[in-house]
């Protein structure tokens, strides 16, 4: 719906929506259509890579009336249609829109934050550096339509923005987007995930997202050591000039530490651009947690630490926009977030989006396209029995995400980032590795070719 380096923008996913952070037309949205559609090229031609813009969620699925059984009135929303129309019954008319854009990589640091509604106002806004773990002090206007930070912001320095409003009938819209403030011309950064201190899943690969392109591969991954206490061996793989992912070659090993180096200062990226940074950071693996979703069975299996603790009636994409099969890790998780079919290029004739949701409960990224596993309080009669969603993968919940006891609350409190979600029996090729934090999908020599020193 949209971490680490990655940003979210508005999510695009009917059951779908997402910023970290991970526009598709931001980046390319869940947009499962058929083999090879016009539309999905269109839309995977526009996708951002991982640390670029991310696209918001693009999903539009499913959601839930009493795990599957439908209203007391005997509703069930059999199609993709009836779907989308019940998203949008109740959606807040509130927009809201944070500066810089999600995903930006050379914002301001005087007068470029600033956060906007119409139709509504804020009530609560959040800004906070990611690696330092400081809020930022702002002012909300008097009649509650702006925010902006009371000063001027750090150079080359990883922001993340949550926002909250409600509209003349109270009904509440959220948005999320991380964004990075320009570095000097001639030097240059790498914004990196996890999180120092962070702990994190089996499936969390170090990702390194440099603020400009990289040239000189050879010195710059030379420069980034990453090791774990475990001895596994550790390859770094080059996406593009500008991204860099390190991994073992199977899932990192449970309750193990993982420790990257970060040697920069100096090293020259390309003709008189040198890096700025020396640091060592750290992050402790957790659980090992693997999700498999059957989309023919409409179900997933929860499997942690070899055991299966909970099997859930989940609703995929449906038939023309079927969910990415293969292995998708966790990357950003977001209590409520807003899902935009419009900037995924789901779009009705005047181009509004064929959904619009701006409070998408227990939001989990998968893609950097804009597929999320979530929450869906719109969905009738869908959870164990139909396909109905955008590309998403969707669980029965409540709005605001307030039930606990939800099938959605209870996969979002027991996932962390990093968890690995695994597609079976889909229709849809599998996700390209680069579509997210999603290496797990590149066979190992292909992975290892991709290295600059070895």
């Amino acid at each position: 719906m949209a971490s680490a380096g990655m940003p979210a923008s508005r999510y695009a996913c009917v059951q779908l929506a997402a910023r970290s952070g991970i526009r598709a037309k931001p980046v390319a949205m869940e947009m499962r259509v058929i083999t090879d559609s016009k539309r999905r090229k269109r839309l995977m031609a526009s996708a951002a890579l991982l640390g670029g813009v991310l696209t918001l969620a693009a999903c539009g699925g499913s959601s839930a009336a009493d795990r599957g059984m439908g209203d007391s009135d005997g509703t069930r929303h059999e199609n993709i249609q009836q779907v989308d129309q019940a998203a949008a019954k109740d959606a807040s008319d509130a927009r809201i829109k944070i500066l810089p854009a999600d995903g930006s990589t050379d914002a301001g640091i005087n007068s470029d934050a600033l956060v906007t509604v119409s139709n509504g106002k804020l009530t609560d806004v959040a800004l906070t550096s990611v690696d330092a773990k400081k809020t930022v002090d702002g002012t909300l206007s008097a009649d509650g339509s702006s925010w902006k930070p009371n000063q001027p912001l750090n150079r080359a320095t990883k922001y993340k923005v949550t926002a909250h409003a409600v509209d003349a009938q109270g009904r509440t819209a959220v948005e999320n987007s991380t964004f990075t403030t320009v570095s000097p011309a001639n030097s240059f950064i790498g914004n990196f995930t996890p999180e120092d201190g962070s702990t994190v899943g089996v499936g969390m690969p170090v990702s390194v997202n440099f603020d400009k392109p990289v040239t000189n591969k050879t010195a710059v991954q030379s420069a980034i050591k990453v090791s774990d206490d475990s001895n596994q061996p550790v390859v770094g793989h080059w996406f593009n000039d500008k991204r860099l992912d390190f991994r073992p070659q199977e899932y990192w090993k449970a309750n193990s530490k993982v420790t990257m180096t970060l040697g920069l200062d100096g090293v020259e990226a390309s003709p008189g651009v040198t890096g700025i940074q020396n640091k060592t950071v750290g992050f402790r693996v957790g659980h090992s947690q693997v999700s498999t979703v059957d989309t023919k069975k409409h179900e997933m299996t929860v499997v942690r630490d070899g055991r299966t603790i909970k099997t859930l009636p989940i609703s995929a994409g449906a038939d023309d926009h079927p969910t990415y099969s293969g292995q998708m890790v966790i990357s950003e998780r977001f209590k409520q977030t807003r899902m935009d079919g419009s900037t995924v290029g789901f779009k009705k004739k005047g181009g509004k989006g064929e959904y619009d949701i701006h409070d998408v409960p227990h939001a989990q990224r998968l893609t950097s396209s804009g597929t999320f596993i979530h929450g869906n309080y719109w969905g009738k009669g869908v959870f164990g029995h139909a396909n109905t969603s955008h590309g998403c993968i969707g669980l029965q919940d409540v709005k605001g995400a307030k039930d606990s006891k939800t099938d959605g609350a209870w996969f979002f409190d027991h996932s962390q980032t990093g968890d690995v979600v695994k597609v079976i029996s889909s229709p849809e090729r599998t996700v390209k590795p680069d579509n997210g934090l999603n290496g797990w999908n590149m066979p190992w020599s292909q992975w290892v070719a991709g290295s600059a020193v070895h």
